[in-house]
């Protein structure tokens, strides 16, 4: 639960919220803190959400007109919100990139990435209909077939790996999701 740093009333304190940097007692981690009341603020990783999505034989792209890599192509994902399950939160970024309604059907991969401080839950999904429009976010939506995918203009590695690990179980109902650990993988 977050402290209301900023309470009114006649025996209120108004104070400056967390800005100190030290060692809370217990952990071992320097983290920002409020020194009038000892209010902690936890930084935790971002968790996105997101999906490889299929009409036919066809992958729905978005492309970015939003910075980082404004102009470059990618699945529909972004941060999940409070109170949402990441399914939701991908059916959302769907709808939020591309105007498209989407069915989720399975997770494909979850990416763990340190250095971003994210982890990525993509999921397999699919339009009943060729129904999209660019959305805020998003300068032009297009479904491509597998070759025509413009590759060298893809935003970010993770949109290779899923497309091209959904190319490894397209058609199999059952299979395990994938991650980017690999035996030598140290985060």
């Amino acid at each position: 639960m977050y402290h209301n740093h900023f309470m009114h009333g006649p025996n209120s304190k108004i104070t400056g919220g967390p800005r100190v940097l030290k060692t809370p007692e217990g952990d071992d981690i320097e983290r920002l803190t409020c020194p009038e009341c000892d209010f902690i603020h936890y930084e935790n990783p971002h968790i996105v959400a997101g999906a490889v999505v299929t009409y036919n034989a066809q992958f729905l792209l978005c492309k970015r007109a939003i910075e980082p890599r404004l102009g470059f192509w990618t699945i529909p994902a972004g941060y999940m919100e409070l109170n949402e399950t990441p399914e939701q939160g991908a059916t959302r970024e769907a709808q939020e990139e591309a105007c498209a309604k989407i069915h989720i059907d399975s997770l494909l991969a979850l990416y763990t990435l340190p250095s971003l401080s994210q982890v990525q839950m993509i999921y397999r999904a699919s339009l009943s209909k060729p129904e999209f429009a660019p959305g805020i976010e998003s300068l032009e939506v297009a479904l491509f077939d597998w070759n025509d995918i413009p590759w060298d203009n893809l935003a970010f590695p993770t949109v290779h790996w899923a497309l091209k690990q959904f190319k490894q179980v397209e058609g199999l109902e059952t299979y395990q999701p994938f991650s980017n650990r690999t035996p030598d993988f140290t985060p």
